[in-house]
C-alpha cells in the first residue's frame, strides 16, 4: 500500500472498485432496482386488469391464492397482483382500472408463499379495496 505524496488518488480509485464488489452498494450505485422493476422506481402504479387467476401456494400450504393479471398504464408491462382480503376478487373485475403497490416480501421479490406475485392490490376503481372489502364503500359503476 503507497504512503507517498500523491497516493490518496490511488487509494480512492481503489476503495471505488472495491466498494461495487458489495452487492447492496452495486445495486444501488447502478440504479438496477429502477432499471428492472414493473414499477420504475415508484411506489404504486395505476393498471388494468386482464384476468383473474388462482396462484397454488407453495409446499407446504395447500390454498389457491386469488390474484389478478394486470397491465400498467405508463408502460404497458404486465405483472401480477394479488387481491389481499377475504372475498376482495369479487371486487374485481376484467378491465377495472386498479392501483398496485409492492407487496412488501424479500428485497421487492415474490411474498410468502406465492411463487412469482410481486405486488398486490390497493384499490379499485379509486376505492381502497380494504373498504369494500369491510363493507364499508360501494364500488362504483364507470
Amino acid at each position: 500500500m503507497g504512503r507517498g505524496l500523491y497516493a490518496a488518488r490511488k487509494e480512492k480509485k481503489r476503495r471505488k472498485v472495491f466498494r461495487l464488489k458489495s452487492p447492496s452498494y452495486a445495486r444501488k450505485a447502478r440504479h438496477s432496482k429502477e432499471k428492472t422493476d414493473p414499477l420504475e422506481g415508484s411506489h404504486m402504479a395505476r393498471a388494468i386488469v386482464l384476468e383473474k387467476v388462482g396462484i397454488e401456494a407453495k409446499q407446504p400450504n395447500s390454498a389457491i391464492r386469488k390474484c389478478v393479471r394486470v397491465q400498467l398504464i405508463k408502460n404497458g408491462k404486465q405483472v401480477t397482483a394479488f387481491a389481499p382480503g377475504d372475498g376482495a376478487i369479487k371486487f374485481i373485475d376484467e378491465h377495472d382500472e386498479v392501483l398496485i403497490e409492492g407487496i412488501g416480501g424479500r428485497k421487492g421479490r415474490s411474498y410468502g408463499d406465492l411463487s412469482g406475485v410481486r405486488f398486490k392490490v390497493a384499490a379499485v376503481n379509486d376505492i381502497t379495496l380494504r373498504e369494500l372489502v369491510r363493507g364499508r364503500k360501494e364500488k362504483t359503476l364507470r
